[in-house]
Formats: structure tokens, sequence, C-alpha cells
């Protein structure tokens, strides 16, 4: 897509942290112009800036004329034909896109997929685990202008890595991974850092300079002096999985004793009041917020 006339697609193709990305759905050509502009409406929720689409309403027999979307008119018969062999779509299909930054397409048609699926009775209910694996080391905050860490600072760079924490920090994958059953993530970990040079180097890369890595985790790192074995875990989440079992939406569902949103506990009715005695103890005042203040019944 980076020659095409469509800026929409082309700005992203050629931008390093963008992307162009493609998603099929079977038999999508029974969706109406309203039913496309609701799922534009959607992916909005996830930053993208619209969701434009290819309707394969007969390639097999009439090939680009048996195509319909407005654009079209922007793409050549090379990149048409791309499109239509890398997707693999068929006769009755749709073709969705999304392109924008690589993080925006990346969440955008994540939650597309999943309510395209529920939508249209396309979930399947035979149990499939599977490892995500391969997760980059860091990821670029855009405003803070700084590298910033995937899954958290302590995290083992894959070994054929090491040398990128230096070059390319964004090329750099991690040894952390996720098991996922049927799109509900119910277990991650990693693998952890065991050398000292390689966790000051991460914790430099961060933005933490030497006397605060010292202040703030001297202990590892000297720990790790003497020399530590490779070691790493993996936390599963219970909850998630009975909520599977049970064909529930939300953890809250079978939890016995769930927190609402604002984490009140409905069965302890806490938070509660505190106490003058225990305020004293803390050493902590309550303020009155000044419009109490300046109320007529104060």
């Amino acid at each position: 897509m980076e020659n095409v006339d469509f800026k929409v697609f082309s700005g992203p193709a050629k931008d390093p942290d963008g992307r162009v990305a493609a998603l099929r759905v079977p038999q999508g050509c029974k969706l109406s112009r309203k039913e496309i502009d609701d799922y534009t409406k959607y992916v909005g929720i996830y930053g993208a800036r619209g969701l434009a689409y290819i309707k394969v309403n007969g390639w097999e027999t009439k090939g680009r004329e048996g195509l319909q979307s407005p654009i079209l008119k922007f793409l050549p018969d090379e990149a048409v034909s791309g499109i239509m062999e890398r997707t693999g779509a068929e006769d009755g299909d749709l073709i969705f896109f999304g392109a924008d930054k690589a993080t925006v397409v990346n969440e955008a048609l994540g939650a597309l997929r999943v309510k395209l699926g529920e939508d249209l009775g396309l979930m399947e209910g035979d149990w499939r685990p599977l490892w995500v694996v391969d997760f980059p080391m860091f990821e670029w905050d855009a405003g803070a202008k700084r590298w910033t860490s995937l899954h958290h600072p302590f995290t083992a760079p894959q070994e054929a890595h090491l040398g990128l924490l230096k070059t390319d920090p964004g090329a750099c994958l991690s040894r952390a991974y996720d098991m996922v059953l049927n799109g509900t993530e119910v277990g991650g970990g990693s693998m952890r850092i065991h050398r000292s040079e390689v966790q000051s180097q991460v914790l430099e890369l961060l933005g933490i300079e030497e006397q605060e890595a010292q202040d703030k985790f001297g202990f590892l790192l000297n720990a790790l002096e003497y020399g530590c074995p490779p070691h790493g875990g993996l936390a599963f989440g219970l909850d998630r999985l009975v909520m599977l079992m049970a064909g529930a939406h939300s953890i809250r569902d079978v939890m016995a004793f769930p927190k609402t949103q604002s984490a009140a506990c409905l069965l302890t009715e806490a938070p509660s009041e505190v106490s003058a005695q225990q305020l004293r103890e803390l050493s902590i005042r309550l303020r009155v917020p000044q419009k109490e203040q300046d109320s007529p019944s104060s």
C-alpha cells in the first residue's frame, strides 16, 4: 500500500510506526450500509478514524468489476490482486481495513473481530487454548517521549535481541508469555532478568539514572551480582477459568463478593467512615471542600 494514491493507506504504510491491516468477514456482503456505519462508530472508541471496506460480490467471475467499494478508484490492479490473494476472500465476503498507527489498528481491529464474531454467530464452542509469545520488550510513550516497559522492567529480553537494547529497543522482543483460552487471557508471566548488567541496561533505557536505580532497586542489582539462575513464573486467573466454564461474560458473575466499579464492597459496606482516633494515629486531617464551607448550612 506504500505507493497507492489513497493517502489513508499509503501514509501509515510508509510510517515505521504505522500499519495497514485487513480483516476478512465470511459472507459479510449481507451487511447493510447502516451496519457498516455502526461498526465504523464502534472502532472509533479505540481511536480509529474510519473503517474502509470492500464487498466481494463476484471476484471469481468478474474480477475487479465484481468488487464494490468507494476506495477502489484509488487502488491499482496490482494492489487489489494483492489484497484478494493475501486475505483469501471469496465471493460473498467483506473485507474491512484498518490504517493508522499500529497500536490503534491492533486495538480497533482486534475489538471489531470479536464483535463481528458475536454479532454474526461466527464463534465456535470448542475449547482452544493458545500461547501468545514474542511480545515487544518496550513501547514508545509519545507524550513523555521515552520508552516504557510493555510488561515490567524485570522481564528478560530474548537472548538473540540483547544487542538491540542499545541499537533498536523497539525491535527488541521479550521472554514474556500469555495463555489465552477462547479469546480470554487466563494466565501470564515471563522469564526474569538474572544478570545485573542487563538489568542496569534496561533501567537506563527506561530513563532511570544510575543513582535512582540504586536507590530504588539496589537490593536487586546487588543480589544479581552474586549470581542468580534463570527464573520465571506464570500466574493463572482461576476466576477467569470459572467464568469461561460457567458461560459468564464477566468475572464479577462468578465471584462470591464482587466489588462495585467504584471499589465499594456491598457485603461489608466498605469503605466506611473513619474515626477521629484512627485519623490522629496516622496524622491525617480531613479538609472540608470549599463549596461546603461556603454553603449557608455550614
